[in-house]
C-alpha cells in the first residue's frame, strides 16, 4: 500500500510517549481508533433514525452481525434478519 506523510500537532506528553514506540505500533493504534470511530458514528446515525441498520453496517465497513454485537453492547436493539441470526450462530 502506498504511504503518505501527515503532520499532527499533539500534546507534548503524547508526542513523547509515541516517540518511544515503533511506527507499526502507532499505525495499529490509528487503524483501531479509526475502525472504532466508524462503528460509533454508524451506530449514532442509526440510533437517531438517520440510516437503516444495513446502511450503518456498510458505513462502518463491517457485517450486520458484527454491528449487532456493538449495538447490543451500547444498549441498542438492532433488527434481526434470518441472515444476521445465522451469522450470529456460527
Amino acid at each position: 500500500m502506498p504511504a503518505e506523510t501527515i503532520t499532527l500537532n499533539l500534546p507534548a506528553s503524547l508526542a513523547r510517549e509515541l516517540s518511544e514506540v515503533n511506527q507499526d505500533f502507532v499505525l495499529d493504534i490509528l487503524a483501531r481508533g479509526l475502525r472504532q470511530f466508524k462503528i460509533e458514528r454508524a451506530l449514532e446515525q442509526y440510533s437517531q433514525g438517520g440510516i437503516s441498520f444495513g446502511a450503518a453496517a456498510h458505513l462502518a465497513e463491517i457485517s450486520q452481525a458484527e454491528l449487532a454485537r456493538h449495538a447490543y453492547a451500547r444498549g441498542l436493539e438492532p433488527p434481526f434478519s434470518e441472515q444476521t441470526l445465522q451469522e450470529e450462530l456460527l
